[in-house]
């Protein structure tokens, strides 16, 4: 908590106490503001803990079954893709981010901002997009066969497409911004001074890049890394295209194909496990690390200019991850989009519908959830909401699968519940309200991205001056009318940024989208997966256009937050 947060929560305790009775009843008495935000917390975490419940409560534990058949090449697989997509992204990420802030070469102005276009592209598009380019019938075999006058596959030997290096080269494509936007960043908060004296030295470029930036940065690399790591635990619709058994897979498969709930709330529970070892890896790594600035204006970085051969290089260096992260998979999507009758398809309609509705409430709801929790648990001065808003950060790091687990099952219990008691007051069967609609998934995404918008609401009122609330409180606002006319104003900014990137990632999301839709409930996630499943790439290149396009979208305005 920095300096201007504290001191705005000290005051809006004094002025919460100024205002009700001084006694300790009345000090200890929750407000609403810190009910809402008990309760907000108490429903994000309510999955996590509903999984654990089912874990630790099997009607029938096939755990030994599992860790004697398929459990170790499900564990064996996730680790080896979270080691090499880990590795992989970390290398690509800090290497391009050196590049583009220490050099200039050919290309470099709109490379820097080319490089975070992958992020538009979900993975499992990515997937799709290397199997229809690679595959027997696709444009690279079929030349190489028309050039070598090869007359089928035995003529010649090609590499299997559908396998773990595949996934693991398409998972680090779609990835490997997150690496190099934390990465450019730390850089360019630099100060040019180290680097030069180490020029003076006699230090050559490799040397300082090793000697002197990577030190510097590798607290930023750890945390792209641990965000990619979460990332590649968290994917479905890659492992499963390319028939690479995961633990997320395994969840699907034990639950849905085996029918039994305990043994994937015990899957779900090692995954889980896995990401909160990553996390607490990633922060002891650096707790004894210490890094500080001057206390004046640090002088930026002086970039060498690389021409000739070194500078072609380092613009290749940066063109191959765009190439293969964005211009590859929306130029396969292009070629097969060019069919108008596909835009038109009645299912791809409901899709966008369906994908409109659902992620735009999440949106809405996430916000503004997160942004009540917030400005509540700074308005209380009450302990627990304070020791609950950084847990409810766990839903992030939860795969979606794990969430469609520990969402699905406590919400039919309630559901059947509501269902009986409405059945018995008015003699009318109402159905399932929650689980026969779309309001599980609009739940799943609230929880599964509800960090994204307590964060950015968290940042955003901390720049917020403590003094304007305090003169709107002293003038007879309430703490809601301050909320709505001192800090929403000043923060809108960055609650439409917020917005963007709950809704984009809400499009996106495809585990726990497969697990809690209704029946025939397509999204244009599931439509693409479903149609490129079949192999039709033809129907699902719309679709998968759509969420690239508005993908695009929120990584301009990202780009453009980080100029």
């Amino acid at each position: 908590m920095d300096s201007e947060t504290a001191l705005s929560y000290r005051l809006s305790m004094s002025d919460q106490t100024s205002q009700t009775s001084a006694t300790k009843g009345s000090r200890t008495r929750l407000d609403p503001w810190s009910t809402g935000a008990v309760a907000i917390a108490a429903l994000v975490l309510l999955p996590v803990l509903s999984v654990i419940w089912f874990a630790l409560n099997p009607e029938n534990n096939i755990w030994p079954h599992l860790l004697s058949t398929t459990l170790p090449r499900y564990l064996g697989n996730t680790v080896l893709l979270m080691l090499s997509v880990g590795a992989i992204t970390a290398a690509v990420g800090a290497g391009a981010a050196w590049l583009v802030v220490m050099y200039r070469f050919p290309g470099h102005r709109w490379l820097q901002w080319a490089l975070l276009l992958p992020l538009a592209v979900p993975a499992y598009v990515g997937a799709y997009a290397l199997v229809d380019f690679l595959e027997y019938a696709g444009p690279v075999q079929t030349a190489l066969r028309g050039i070598m006058g090869w007359q089928d596959a035995r003529d010649y030997a090609f590499p299997q497409i559908r396998s773990r290096g595949a996934a693991i080269l398409v998972l680090s494509a779609a990835l490997y911004p997150y690496v190099y936007l934390l990465a450019r960043a730390a850089l360019r908060e630099q100060s040019g001074a180290g680097f030069e004296v180490a020029r003076a030295l006699g230090v050559g470029p490799w040397g300082r890049f090793f000697r002197v930036g990577l030190p510097l940065i590798r607290p930023a690399i750890a945390a792209g890394v641990a965000v990619v790591m979460m990332e590649t635990v968290n994917d479905f619709g890659v492992v499963d295209y390319f028939a690479v058994q995961t633990l997320t897979t395994g969840i699907f498969t034990v639950w849905l194909q085996a029918g039994n709930l305990g043994g994937a709330a015990q899957i779900a529970i090692l995954v889980l496990a896995m990401i909160v070892f990553l996390v607490t890896l990633e922060k002891l790594s650096r707790r004894r690390s210490r890094f500080f600035g001057s206390a004046r204006q640090p002088r930026p970085v002086t970039p060498m200019r690389l021409s000739g051969g070194r500078g072609a290089l380092a613009a290749l260096a940066c063109l191959l991850p765009f190439l293969a992260g964005f211009v590859l998979p929306v130029a396969v999507l292009v070629s097969h989009a060019l069919d108008a009758s596909e835009w038109a398809a009645p299912g791809l309609v409901k899709a966008f519908y369906h994908t409109l509705t659902t992620g735009g409430v999440a949106a809405v709801v996430t916000v503004l959830a997160g942004l009540f929790m917030v400005y509540g648990t700074r308005l209380s001065g009450h302990r627990l909401p304070v020791l609950l808003l950084p847990v409810t950060a766990i839903g992030y790091a939860a795969p979606g699968a794990v969430l469609g687990i520990g969402i699905l099952i406590p919400l039919a219990f309630f559901d059947n519940a509501l269902a009986d008691a409405i059945l018995a007051l008015t003699g009318r069967d109402p159905g399932l309200i929650f689980t026969g609609t779309a309001a599980a998934l609009v739940l799943a995404y609230c929880v599964r991205f509800f960090a994204i918008a307590q964060g950015t609401a968290d940042a955003a009122l901390g720049r917020v001056s403590p003094s304007l609330p305090m003169a709107a409180r002293s003038l007879g606002q309430t703490a809601g009318g301050t909320l709505r006319r001192v800090h929403v104003p000043l923060i809108r900014a960055s609650v439409g940024s917020a917005l963007l990137l709950v809704f984009v990632d809400c499009m996106k999301e495809l585990p726990a989208t497969l697990l809690l839709r209704p029946f025939g409930y397509d999204t244009l996630a599931t439509r693409v997966h479903a149609k490129a499943s079949l192999e039709n790439i033809a129907e699902a290149a719309p679709a998968a256009l759509m969420i690239t396009a508005v993908g695009l979208i929120a990584v301009g305005f990202l780009a453009r937050a980080n100029r």
